[in-house]
């Protein structure tokens, strides 16, 4: 027989930063080889669990409590072994220094993985059997990476980023500012483009001296030339430096073999031409790249700093850090809200764009039940739920925290968002795989260059010269940012719309689409189910019909589970409701209980007649049948061997979903399919008042899955569901995407997209705007390629080093300034700001 065991995964892997982290596929891979083990795999449960580890296993060749055992030893081992750690750093100021970076922490040993992103923030895990977290610190400050205070993963979002500002002694220009360089801070947060315009200045003065002025020393405009290599190759050579001890040749270094090799010839004027040009396009491009990185950081300063806070009937005002789940903080007319939490008095409209996107306040009201609430803050209404950074309106409220300042929305969108550049796009990863090979070529091609005296008559000089150029031309600077430069606005500009988007990959995929599956419940209806009919049969009572099915369902989280106690209580009025208790779900189908010592059963028609359970009498069966033919989900209730009779139930579609489905299809969205537990003619009514165009009903969770598959099997398909009982069809489609996100840890966390809000209407927004980054991307490397190939022949044919470096940075300058377009970019109705 095929037990299961489902264990939380914080507690068998505390350190863990997420699900997605290699130690949790260690733990999976360790346990599923396990004598007795038939499966281990990972599965999203609901808010409060995030995520937990289901085991199947046979009890007759495992027992329960050695497996329990061996799950926890095997845990304990995975944590003792692999350390994790997430630090803020200065110091990594563009796309190439974050490669540097990654690469240089990979090569230690024992570091198991590593990554380094332009935000500021770099992620190492590591064998403690062979190295130490101080040894991985050591190795960043050689790589002149000034590190920050340690953070763990769940308040990465929090520190530098997060409400509350810096930690003790960190940089007081945050890692969005655009000018995070641990070198950069001997002049101030300008200083790469204070040296860059030194060297232009001291060529100036040299050239001048040289041309104008008569009788003076020959070797002052030297000097002056010689000034300018320093201050405009000063940056360059460290960064050349670090790639030279790792045995690479980048960019950087190609540029220094260029100037080197001006001097060389004697030609210093244009040799200090090329550094200074190279040195003020690296500055500009850091300068523009921090608009797209301010962006980000504009997000972290939402929340306030400061919070009002009643504490023992005493007033306070106290840091948003130190506020803690259960504060009733007090949020005046006018006032940023400083924590998620819930509204336990007075009325306002609240602006959630901040988080959400929304272009209108949203009423926001008392909750009914502090203590309902309080026990289950995942499961407040919409109406009483708020978020940290969003704005109060005109009415004073008071809030009950339910997360850490820390544990935000908000904060854990920022660490989101400011940690999606390392999750490479498909055009990254080409441009990526395109260097590799096309750097040492280049190399090859100059120094064969060098000896084209040999065949052609000219003197050496000419041929060093036309080397030197080939290699200033021919260095794909434009190549190397123009991928994640169109990456990092796209990110940002879609957060800024209630949209969070986890890397290039699914901005790039989310614009490639044919096909999108859309969940119903909660996504394209309501997910607010009424009872629109009591049918009893065999002779019963439609009272006691309700007050079985109030009992039973009472006990059960789920969205029909809830309607049928708040309907049914109201349709009761005052009769008495029978306790019941032992309840268990049955996955997919409905739930079975005890009351007054009998069996109840509630669910799907199709429960009924399998696995041990008598098949429905003809009466239920007849009142299904005709449930369903006027579009009604149905539930049947049975107390021991007696049909009580059965509730339909039916969901309002949104009306947003007519209109958003509708502009989907306009931007090439050819297939949209809509997924459903419900009975195939349930789904159908759905799917016709909506105007979607195919509905497959009757799918249990596991069918979702693989009908997911099979989408994904003829092209690139997204699925659009909750995050949480989604979790696994969205994990098996093309792009996962999420809806209503802000009140839920579990979509944040396992979804590719997040829509913020509850509103489907984003999701047009989310598409457009991919198809535009995609468009973007396709024009930068398309110019990047393009100068590349116009300027090595070129070079060959004689153009100068001068105008072929004024063309290949105004060419890198030019993707960043397109890339940044992306910061402007309006949805096309206007909807999403």
């Amino acid at each position: 027989m095929n037990d299961k065991l489902e264990l939380d995964i914080p507690v068998l892997l505390p350190d863990l930063p997420d699900a997605a982290d290699a130690c949790l596929d260690r733990l999976v891979s360790t346990l599923s080889k396990r004598e007795g083990v038939e499966r281990a795999h990972v599965i999203c449960l609901d808010g409060n669990t995030p995520a937990a580890l289901c085991i199947h296993f046979d009890a007759a060749k495992l027992p329960l409590p050695r497996l329990r055992e061996m799950v926890r030893a095997a845990g304990a081992e995975i944590t003792e072994r692999y350390g994790h750690a997430i630090w803020q750093v200065t110091g990594i100021n563009h796309e190439r220094r974050a490669r540097t970076v990654s690469d240089a922490l990979c090569a230690l040993p024992g570091v198991v993985q590593a990554s380094a992103s332009t935000s500021g923030s770099v992620r190492v895990e590591y064998d403690r059997r062979e190295t130490t977290e101080e040894e991985v610190r050591a190795a960043l400050r050689k790589l002149k990476v000034r590190v920050g205070k340690r953070v763990a993963a769940d308040e990465h979002a929090g520190h530098d980023h997060g409400p509350g500002g810096h930690g003790a002694g960190e940089e007081k220009h945050g890692p969005g500012d655009g000018h995070d360089h641990s070198h950069a801070e001997f002049l101030g947060p300008n200083t790469e483009l204070i040296f860059a315009l030194a060297c232009g200045a001291l060529l100036g003065i040299g050239y001048a001296i040289e041309r104008l002025v008569a009788g003076a020393p020959e070797w002052l405009p030297t000097a002056c030339y010689i000034a300018a290599y320093f201050f405009g190759g000063f940056f360059t050579l460290r960064e050349a430096i670090d790639n030279l001890r790792m045995k690479k040749f980048e960019i950087d270094t190609l540029m220094l073999v260029a100037a080197a090799g001006a001097a060389a010839l004697g030609a210093w004027a244009e040799g200090a031409l090329l550094l200074f040009l190279f040195s003020l396009g690296h500055a500009l491009e850091h300068y523009a790249m921090g608009r797209a990185k301010k962006a980000i950081e504009a997000l972290a300063k939402l929340a306030p700093e400061t919070a009002t806070v009643r504490r023992g009937g005493q007033t306070s005002e106290i840091p948003v850090e130190q506020m803690v789940v259960g504060d009733i903080a007090i949020v005046r007319p006018n006032e940023r809200l400083p924590a998620d939490g819930f509204v336990i008095k007075g009325t306002s409209a609240i602006n959630q764009a901040p988080v959400t996107g929304e272009s209108i306040p949203v009423d926001k009201v008392p909750v009914a039940d502090a203590a309902a609430a309080r026990a289950k803050p995942d499961a407040v209404d919409a109406e009483s739920r708020v978020f940290a950074g969003t704005i109060n309106g005109g009415g004073a409220i008071e809030i009950e925290v339910t997360r850490r300042s820390n544990e935000s929305a908000l904060a854990k969108v920022v660490k989101m968002v400011s940690e999606a550049e390392t999750q490479k796009s498909p055009t990254q990863r080409f441009t990526d795989r395109f260097e590799r090979i096309f750097v040492p070529a280049v190399l090859v091609l100059s120094v064969l260059l060098l000896f084209a005296w040999v065949v052609v008559d000219e003197p050496f000089r000419d041929s060093f010269y036309r080397a030197m150029a080939v290699l200033v031309a021919a260095s794909p600077c434009a190549l190397a940012i123009a991928t994640p430069s169109a990456v990092l606005s796209g990110v940002a500009r879609a957060a800024r719309g209630g949209v969070l988007v986890k890397g290039g990959a699914p901005l790039e995929n989310l614009g490639s689409l044919k096909a999108i599956a859309f969940d119903k419940t909660g996504t394209l209806t309501e997910g607010r189910p009424r009872i629109t009919d009591v049918v009893p049969v065999d002779g019963a009572d439609e009272g006691e019909l309700l007050a079985l099915a109030v009992a039973v369902e009472a006990l059960s989280d789920h969205p029909l589970a809830q309607a049928i106690v708040k309907d049914g209580r109201e349709r009761l009025n005052d009769r008495a409701v029978p306790t019941a208790g032992d309840l268990k779900s049955l996955t997919g189908r409905g739930v079975t209980a005890s009351v007054d010592g009998e069996t109840v059963w509630i669910g799907k028609a199709e429960m009924f007649g399998s696995e041990g359970i008598p098949a429905l009498g003809q009466g239920a069966q007849d009142a299904i049948a005709k449930l369903r033919e006027n579009g009604r989900t149905t539930m049947v209730v049975r107390k021991g061997d007696r049909d009580l009779g059965a509730i339909g139930l039916m969901d309002t579609p949104r009306e947003a979903a007519k209109t958003a489905l509708r502009r989907l299809h306009e931007m090439g969205v050819s297939r949209m399919i809509m997924i459903s537990g419900d009975h195939q003619k349930v789904a159908e009514a759905i799917a016709d008042e909506v105007g979607i165009d195919e509905a497959w009903g009757d799918l249990m969770p596991e069918d979702k899955v693989a009908a997911i598959k099979k989408l994904a099997g003829e092209d690139k398909v997204a699925m659009v569901g909750d995050g949480v009982n989604d979790a696994p069809a969205m994990a098996s489609a093309t792009v996962g995407i999420a809806m209503g996100a802000a009140g839920s840890d579990v979509a944040l966390e396992t979804a590719d997209v997040a829509l913020m809000a509850d509103d489907l209407t984003h999701l047009p927004f989310a598409v457009g705007l991919s198809r535009h980054t995609r468009g973007i991307i396709r024009q930068n490397v398309f110019v990047s390629l393009g100068v590349v190939v116009f300027l090595v022949p070129a070079t060959i044919l004689g153009l100068g080093i001068g105008p072929a470096v004024a063309v290949h940075e105004g060419s890198t300058l030019l993707v960043v300034i397109n890339a940044l377009r992306l910061l402007a970019y309006r949805d096309p109705v206007g909807k999403t700001a």
